[in-house]
């Protein structure tokens, strides 16, 4: 079961395979908004976690993939937590928790011996292909260089032999600095600590949207695009609520702009002129999105023919 985290109404997904699973089994997308540990400054690819939508959480909980959980505060442990008896802490029991961790310590320090071990082969193999390749270019440059005259082709051959020299000599003079090795880093706890089950039902702090007219809308607009087989991300950068694509976005553009509009509300001229224009200009079609009495979804597309 996936454990999808709440804090103050924003869902996070901080485990890798639930992460891969979201993506592959169920096409979710989220957003990845965890900064990377070597560029921390940039925005461009971000990392764990990954930040689900509202209509995401509730429909992978309807589906039973996932749970909502948020960790419990000290105020929320029960009284018969409290009457658990604690160990007592002699000089047995803290002799051993001393000798736990520092056989912990060495585990660690071994699998990062290991970790470096395998690093510098793998370094090593790269920076030999790098020079091969460049002897292959070298070699036949040779060809070439033959046809010129005298000393300048006896410099040019004489200064071609450097990377092969360095071919020869690279497992001697080869260094890979322990400060270059990659190290993993763990998002999510090998042990989560005390968490509390989320209801859906039940309007909270970690959870304000059950109720909500808007969001009931937006979610019947998100769960029936979603089981016609199309991708879903947010769709504001674009002015509308979704961006709906026929496969995963890595691989194709979005195809449409879903704004989504109560039945009973009157939609302004001008709201529909800029839809369009908007539309038009980045190659999309706007779709008008809509539920009747039965609660099924309503769709009408947008088109500026006249401007294609």
């Amino acid at each position: 079961m996936i454990l999808i985290h709440l804090l103050e109404g924003k869902a996070f997904v901080w485990n890798a395979e639930d992460a891969k699973e979201i993506r592959e089994q169920h096409c979710i997308v989220g957003n990845l908004v965890g900064a990377l540990v070597r560029k921390p400054r940039q925005n461009t690819r971000l990392g764990l976690p990954l930040q689900l939508l509202p209509e995401e959480t509730r429909l992978l909980v309807e589906i039973g993939a996932a749970k909502l959980v948020h960790s419990c505060s000290d105020e929320k442990i029960t009284q018969e937590e409290h009457d658990i008896p604690m160990p007592s802490l002699g000089s047995c029991s803290e002799s051993e928790d001393k000798e736990c961790l520092r056989s912990q310590i060495e585990a660690y320090n071994q699998h990062l011996e290991e970790s470096y071990k395998e690093q510098c082969r793998l370094a090593l193999q790269e920076k030999r292909r790098t020079l091969e390749s460049l002897a292959d270019r070298i070699a036949e440059g040779r060809t070439k260089r033959k046809r010129q005259r005298g000393k300048q082709a006896e410099e040019m051959s004489s200064t071609a032999k450097g990377p092969i020299k360095e071919l020869q000599n690279l497992e001697e003079n080869f260094h890979f600095p322990q400060e270059a090795m990659m190290v993993q880093i763990s998002t999510a706890r090998t042990t989560p600590g005390k968490v509390e089950e989320v209801d859906l039902n039940l309007a909270s702090t970690e959870w304000p949207y059950a109720g909500q007219e808007t969001h009931e809308l937006h979610y019947k607009v998100f769960r029936d695009l979603w089981q016609r087989g199309y991708f879903l991300t947010s769709g504001s950068k674009f002015g509308g609520d979704y961006l709906v694509y026929p496969g995963d976005p890595m691989r194709f553009h979005a195809h449409y702009i879903a704004i989504c509009f109560p039945n009973n509300k009157e939609i302004p001229l001008t709201d529909i002129i800029t839809a369009g224009r908007l539309g038009t200009n980045v190659k999309k079609t706007i779709l008008i999105c809509s539920t009747n009495q039965e609660g099924l979804v309503n769709y009408t597309s947008l088109q500026w023919s006249g401007l294609q």
